[in-house]
């Protein structure tokens, strides 16, 4: 039988469910852009969602989360085992999962190199 939840617990869910439904309703055009984010930065080793704070505009980061779960159910990255500390003071700390791409993500945007070189041929 599984454990109730707190009144805390329902609240919090609650509040989680109506930011994900907030994220589900902007445009495709920023999920694309931080799904980009995401294979570019991957190209250059290993990375975490701290890697994209600098680099995604203040909407792209609501997207961060779901766009990495969407790539890692894609089979584009994987866990490597390892965690980093966030470096965002309001999460105290909280771990963050360590990222690769895999070697068909690796496959796609060496494709899509390719064709941005011969487009500009």
């Amino acid at each position: 039988m599984p454990r109730r939840l707190t009144v805390a617990e329902r609240h919090a869910a609650a509040e989680r469910d109506l930011l994900l439904e907030e994220i589900a309703d902007q445009s495709s055009w920023d999920q694309f852009l931080v799904e980009q984010a995401v294979l570019t930065t991957g190209q250059h080793g290993e990375f975490s969602a701290n890697d994209f704070r600098s680099l995604l505009p203040e909407m792209g980061l609501g997207f961060l989360g779901a766009a990495i779960n969407a790539l890692h159910s894609g089979g584009l990255i994987r866990h490597t085992g390892r965690y980093v500390p966030s470096d965002l003071s309001s999460t105290h700390g909280h771990r963050l999962s360590v990222w690769e791409l895999t070697d068909r993500a690796r496959g796609i945007a060496a494709d899509r190199a390719a064709a941005r070189r011969d487009q500009a041929a």
